[in-house]
Order: C-alpha cells, then structure tokens, then sequence
C-alpha cells in the first residue's frame, strides 16, 4: 500500500496539534497549579475564528487583523491555550501590585500568564521538532477568548499550524 502524503495531509498536522496540546499540558507551571485550557481548532471553527478577528478589526482599526484572519484560513488545525484563574498565593508582587489581596480580580496572577507563555514555547517546540508550520498569533487567541473557545479562560493565544511546501504564516502582506 502507498499513502501519498498530499491525501494524509491534514491528519498529519492533527497528529501535530495533538503532541503540540500534549507539550502545552506537560509544560512547567507555577508552584506546580496548572491551570492552562487547551483546546484545538478545526473546519468551520477555523472560519468562526476568521469572522471574529474580522470584527475586532472594524471595531478598533487594527488592520493587521484583517491580514491575520484571512491568514488563519491556511491552518488545517489551530492550538490555543489559555488561562483560568488561580491566585497562587505569593505575594510577589509581580503583577504590580504588593500583595494577591491587594491584586484587582480584572487582573490575572502574573504567574498564570507566564505559564501560558511555556506553554506556547513548548508547543511550539513540539511542532517546530514535527516540521509542521505554525505562528504564535495573539490575535486569533483574541477572538477565541472573545468566542469563549476555551470557557473563561484570559490571555488565549493561537499557534494556527499547516503542513505545506512554504509556510503560509510568514511573509504576509498586509491587508487595508
């Protein structure tokens, strides 16, 4: 039997996103607390996506986004991961504010937020070891988290992945 690549494609890259969520969830997290979501989008998610980074963009201007959301339809899959929250306690004072009672609930422990940065890296890493093609973009993240994707989880970012001759992510014009 001979599978040509081209037909087996898109399972490959799920293959990919798949090791990529399971490097995301592995990754090393603060004090040891995951509290990371994950998920994996596909097919008309993928265009739900598009849409709503098209309407972020006519509601502040950024144009960059219209250029993103055009990009993510080259994904076969996108990765997000993001977080939920969970104090952990500390009182490091590295979310700017001296102590965890003191911190604003509108504002997230800044050890979550580093842990969804691992987590991304590792993802990445992951996908960068199965020579898929992948971009982290904060902006496909934006309008999951707007979409609630991945529940009440803050700072969601995107890795949308392919598996193509170039990689479509990069070298990208931008849209007006």
């Amino acid at each position: 039997m001979i599978q040509n690549e081209r037909k087996i494609r898109k399972e490959l890259v799920m293959d990919a996103a798949r090791c990529m969520a399971r490097a995301a969830r592995t990754a090393p997290k603060g004090k040891g607390m995951d509290a990371i979501e994950i998920g994996i989008v596909t097919d008309e998610d993928i265009e739900r996506l598009s849409a709503e980074m098209i309407r972020i963009s006519e509601e502040t201007g950024l144009k960059f986004l219209l250029r993103d959301a055009d990009n993510l339809k080259n994904a076969d899959a996108v990765l997000i991961a993001g977080t939920t929250r969970k104090e952990h306690g500390l009182n490091c004072a590295h979310c700017g504010f001296p102590t965890c009672e003191e911190k604003p609930d509108t504002v997230l422990c800044a050890l979550n937020v580093v842990d969804v940065g691992i987590a991304i890296g590792s993802a990445c890493s992951v996908a960068a070891d199965m020579r898929v093609d992948t971009r982290v973009m904060f902006s496909a993240g934006l309008a999951a988290q707007r979409l609630k994707m991945l529940g009440e989880s803050q700072c969601v970012m995107a890795i949308p992945v392919s598996a193509t001759s170039k990689n479509p992510f990069f070298d990208r014009k931008p849209k007006e």
